[in-house]
């Protein structure tokens, strides 16, 4: 980041809080600065070889295998923390890097991850709907849960088309169907309701977090609410990504029942003191989502619709 960047903001004060309710831009700042530094640990996100496998695996999946790598230079909108084009970079996709993301806290982590991992990497603090870089800059932009996020949803399309160079492709995972949205919300509501109140008995209470860090929790998912704008239906998505002018554009699914033991694995794990929680239930939630993606992808996705599932993915590319 240069000097003009803004700096990050991970202790917004109670009238800023307030203010991002009517303002979501205000509040994805807010909400991803506050999250920034414990991201990775809350999601699970690393940049070994699980991780790696994942986003390769997701990529491949998008574009069936159809695209030459690797590609030169990539750009991922709404980095976070980089998860998705640092993991790409080292599987090989990508050879060089820029991170972009409205929150300043993000483009710091992602970029501090690059160097760790000896990618070469930029990033810039930036609106996804304004993307700062010229035109036919990129030969592939992805992103990973960041549509969602953005209110205008179409009109950054249009920017990832502008800065893509002609033959360019995009591929954006991660995302929330409208129908896999719905289970998902309301199995972590009532696993953390389940949690937090079985909790409050005496002979548990050693499985309870600090009231303190439940309320934050608490604070951090209701600006999470107001940060997540959209879900996404299959169809309604390729329409989108068409309109704004990408050809050979094509949205796939993933995750039915990984979902169901996904969302209260995830739940569960930020309601409980994490030193209760050992390798034996690592390995019970890394395997059983693994034996139940292995389920969807080979059986399920045969039989179920996909706007079931509840993961979406984009892709397509800029015309010559």
């Amino acid at each position: 980041m240069t000097d003009q960047q803004p700096a990050p903001n991970p202790h917004a004060t109670a009238d800023e809080v307030e203010a991002a309710f009517s303002d979501t831009k205000l509040a994805q700042v807010l909400y991803h600065d506050w999250e920034a530094e414990t991201y990775d640990e809350k999601w699970h996100i690393s940049f070994d070889e699980r991780c790696i496998d994942y986003a390769r695996d997701r990529f491949e999946a998008a574009t069936h295998g159809d695209n030459e790598k690797p590609y030169g230079r990539a750009l991922e909108l709404g980095c976070g923390t980089g998860f998705f084009l640092l993991n790409l970079m080292s599987a090989g996709v990508a050879e060089t890097g820029s991170v972009t993301d409205l929150s300043p806290g993000m483009v710091k982590v992602a970029l501090r991850n690059g160097e760790a991992l000896g990618h070469t990497v930029d990033g810039r603090v930036a609106d996804a709907e304004t993307i700062p870089y010229e035109d036919d800059t990129f030969d592939l932009v992805v992103g990973h849960a960041v549509l969602h996020h953005i209110p205008d949803v179409e009109q950054s399309m249009r920017e990832v088309l502008r800065v893509l160079k002609p033959g360019g492709r995009f591929v954006f995972a991660g995302e929330p169907t409208t129908i896999g949205d719905f289970y998902a919300r309301w199995l972590g509501r009532l696993t953390w309701a389940a949690t937090t109140n079985v909790t409050k008995l005496p002979f548990l209470a050693d499985w309870r977090r600090p009231q303190a860090e439940l309320d934050e929790s608490s604070r951090a998912a209701a600006l999470e609410a107001v940060v997540d704008i959209h879900t996404f239906d299959p169809d309604e998505m390729e329409a989108l990504a068409s309109r704004a002018g990408a050809v050979n554009v094509e949205a796939s699914t993933d995750e039915f029942t990984a979902a169901f033991l996904g969302w209260p694995v995830r739940t569960f794990e930020a309601a409980v003191p994490p030193e209760k929680l050992g390798f034996g239930w690592a390995g019970f939630a890394f395997g059983g989502w693994k034996k139940l993606s292995a389920l969807d992808e080979n059986v399920l996705s045969r039989i179920v619709p996909r706007k079931f599932f509840y993961n979406l993915a984009i892709t397509g590319t800029k015309p010559e």
